[in-house]
Parts: C-alpha cells; sequence; structure tokens
C-alpha cells in the first residue's frame, strides 16, 4: 500500500528534513520532493501533486498554515499532516482550520510517525494524544455559530455544486458533469463558503456531510 503512495515532505532544517523523508523512504513511501520554503511548496505540490503532505508550521516565508491553506484549496488537495514542535493549542487550531488533516508534535516517536502519515493517507484524523478532544471541542463550538435559518441561503446552483464536492469530485469533475467552466465552480465553491464562514474545502465537505449533501 505504502509503496503507491506520493509523500512532500516540507521543513526549513536540512537535517530534519532529510531524515524525515529517509524514515519515510525505508518504510516504503515515494518521496517526491523535499523542500525548505513555502511558496516553493506550492509550487511543486501543483506540479508533483503528492498525496500527503507533511507540513512544518515555521517556514521563512509563509507560514505553515497559509501554507496548508492553499494546499486544500488546490484541485485534487493533498492530505496535509502538520509535523510541528509545537502543542499550542492555537497552532493546532490554526492548522486544522486551514485544512490540515492532522497533527503531530516533532516529539513522536518514528513509529508514531509513520503510523500517522498511513492514517492521514487513509483520510482518518490524526492527532499528537491529548489534541483531538482540543480540536473537537472546537467544531463543536464553530457548529454552534454557523448561519441561522434567518441567515444567507445557498442558490439550487450552488447547493448542487455543494452536493457533488461532498461526493468527492473534483472541480473539474463538476465543471463536465454541469456543463460550467471550472472558474465558474470554483467561484460557486467560494461564494458558499464566504457564506456559511467556512474557510476551506475540508470544512466544506464536512458542513456538507452534516447536512445530509453526500447522500448517505
Amino acid at each position: 500500500m505504502t509503496s503507491a503512495l506520493r509523500v512532500m515532505v516540507v521543513d526549513d532544517h536540512p537535517m530534519w528534513r532529510d531524515a524525515v523523508a529517509r524514515d519515510l523512504e525505508n518504510a516504503g513511501y515515494q518521496v517526491v520532493a523535499t523542500v525548505g520554503e513555502g511558496r516553493q511548496a506550492l509550487r511543486v505540490a501543483a506540479a508533483l501533486r503528492p498525496d500527503v503532505v507533511i507540513l512544518d508550521l515555521r517556514l521563512p516565508d509563509l507560514s505553515g498554515v497559509e501554507v496548508a491553506r492553499g494546499l486544500a484549496a488546490s484541485d485534487p488537495a493533498p492530505r496535509v499532516l502538520v509535523l510541528s514542535a509545537s502543542a499550542e493549542h492555537e497552532d493546532v487550531l490554526e492548522a486544522v482550520k486551514a485544512g490540515a488533516c492532522g497533527y503531530l508534535v516533532k516529539s513522536a516517536s518514528r513509529e508514531e510517525f509513520l503510523g500517522a502519515v498511513r492514517r492521514t493517507a487513509g483520510g482518518e484524523p490524526v492527532f499528537t494524544p491529548g489534541l483531538a478532544g482540543l480540536v473537537l471541542g472546537e467544531y463543536r463550538r464553530l457548529a454552534t455559530q454557523r448561519p441561522s435559518d434567518a441567515g444567507p441561503r445557498l442558490t439550487d446552483r450552488e447547493t448542487e455544486v455543494l452536493r457533488l464536492v461532498a461526493k468527492g469530485l473534483s472541480y473539474r469533475q463538476i465543471a463536465e458533469r454541469l456543463v460550467l467552466s471550472h472558474r465558474t465552480v470554483q467561484n460557486h465553491v467560494q461564494n458558499t463558503l464566504n457564506k456559511l464562514q467556512l474557510h476551506n474545502r475540508v470544512e466544506l465537505v464536512r458542513y456538507a456531510i452534516e447536512q445530509g449533501l453526500d447522500g448517505t
């Protein structure tokens, strides 16, 4: 399974970056790139389309949160596992809001790290022990702040696009199915994010599933 998974490592410390890449390769993952800057990470990810991005929060140009947000907005979006020295609650919540699927502190063991990568690749939220409850509590709080029935409503087209996003279709696939341009689909998604006060596609899919728009 791991041999088919393409992973990119983003960290500004060369020795740490190389060590992480070596552990991944020894475990059978295909490391497609290792980079040390945020803007470079976004360019490389767009070109190589990794399945998983291992991302540090402290980068010399962009913050890891900004990189995670950019990756979450890409199509297709890779799964992002933050690997950071910080266990500060604010850092964890900002990373998840930006689209990170998981958050692991650098004090984790090699086995914990490789297990987290495998679970992240499978779409499972992964957090350092003690942080999962924090994230769940924050999403519960945010859920109580969503627009009420009296708030902004989605148009029929926005709802239609949201339903297809929840089913896992890419923007290009949605455009083909609805006979729209790729740009028009992106605009509908951005308008929906703004109306629902959500931050990225990850939160949008979670919202759609909660509303039963994924057909389940």
